[in-house]
């Protein structure tokens, strides 16, 4: 049995040279969130360091949310410095036993300290990016260098991948995504058709909150509330789709009101979990459902201007998915028509499943 540590840090060096030290402790989760950062007068610092910490777990194949993990920092980083993150993901990684550094020397009695610079903009993706902005020299010897990207220095590793922490292969390949499309309607020139992505990740085991399991970086706490709902409930109609992945969601927009975008995310999620049928184009949605897990399709409102957005920006190859009473207007005809067209294909739905 592995006695896990209750705290961890791990360093960066900061552009001006300075220090960083990061420390992740472990506690009894006791109904807290999993991940809770504690930086006084930084809160937009605190939503990164979480949302990074969260983004990285994505790639791990276990789900273990019994413990709450708080990150801190001495020092606050100048905005737009990103070096810090990697540091971050390992703090949380060794505080968990999820990365364990190099043994202590001989020599020495205590571990060398860990020193890691990199960053990422796809950090579901287990993905690490970056290179050093401050000079390494007057680090203390001995020291665990850890750096974002490929290079050839002795006695550093470079990661290009999360994975290379234990020497395993990129854990993105591991990673299934899919896109679908949605309209946003406001009734001026911002009308267009947003995407939403879904992200999945196998876990090694079934199990877990699926709460826990669900990433919606970027949105509100009632917008993330929102969407894992949505998927929970939609996976609950799949039989045994519950407890299986770690998902990610992100949005082409962040800023949306309303729910028509319900039908396109379980769309999306289906197509990343191999639950439909890959179209040659696009994936064009909108509905919702008081009954996701009943697989329901419900209706939303502004079905004229949103049918017009669709026939306007629909391409050959798109599939587009809309709620069954949608067919009762009497322009459907008509739109069907000019969807076809445009080499578009249209189907009117009652539930999922069967499209």
């Amino acid at each position: 049995m592995i006695n896990l540590p209750s705290s961890a840090e791990c360093r960066s060096v900061l552009a001006d040279g300075r220090v960083l030290t990061i420390t992740a402790t472990r506690r009894p989760r006791a109904n807290r969130a999993d991940v809770k950062c504690a930086l006084a007068g930084a809160p937009a610092l605190c939503e990164r360091v979480q949302e990074v910490v969260r983004l990285a777990r994505h790639t791990e194949a276990r789900l273990d949310s019994r413990d709450q993990v708080v990150l801190s920092m001495d020092l606050t980083p100048p905005p737009g410095e990103r070096d810090w993150e990697l540091a971050a993901v390992l703090a949380d990684r060794m505080v968990r036993g999820e990365y364990l550094a190099g043994p202590a020397p001989v020599s020495v009695s205590v571990p060398a300290p860990v020193y890691a610079l990199g960053w990422s903009d796809a950090w579901h993706l287990g993905q690490v990016t970056g290179r050093p902005l401050a000079s390494m020299a007057g680090l203390p010897q001995p020291a665990t260098l850890i750096l974002g990207g490929a290079g050839q220095l002795d006695n550093h590793l470079y990661l290009t991948h999360l994975g290379g922490l234990s020497g395993r292969s990129d854990p993105s390949a591991c990673v299934s995504s899919a896109r679908a499309w949605f309209p946003l309607h406001s009734g001026g020139v911002n009308d267009s058709l947003c995407w939403v992505e879904v992200s999945v990740h196998p876990l090694a085991q079934a199990g877990g909150d699926e709460d826990d399991s669900i990433a919606a970086p970027g949105l509100d706490v009632s917008a993330q509330l929102a969407v894992r709902q949505v998927l929970a409930g939609a996976r609950h109609f799949d039989g045994r789709a519950l407890g299986r992945w770690r998902t990610v969601v992100r949005f082409g927009q962040q800023r949306f009101q309303g729910n028509s975008y319900e039908l396109a995310l379980v769309l999306a999620d289906r197509l990343a979990r191999g639950r439909e049928f890959v179209p040659r184009g696009r994936v064009i949605a909108s509905g919702c459902s008081a009954a996701w897990h009943a697989g329901r399709v419900d209706s939303v409102d502004g079905r004229a201007p949103k049918l017009a957005l669709i026939l306007e920006r629909a391409l050959a190859g798109d599939r587009v998915l809309l709620p069954a009473p949608w067919r009762d207007g009497g322009d459907a005809d008509a739109f069907a028509a000019g969807l076809a067209a445009r080499g578009a294909s249209l189907a009117w739905i009652e539930r999922i499943g069967v499209i």
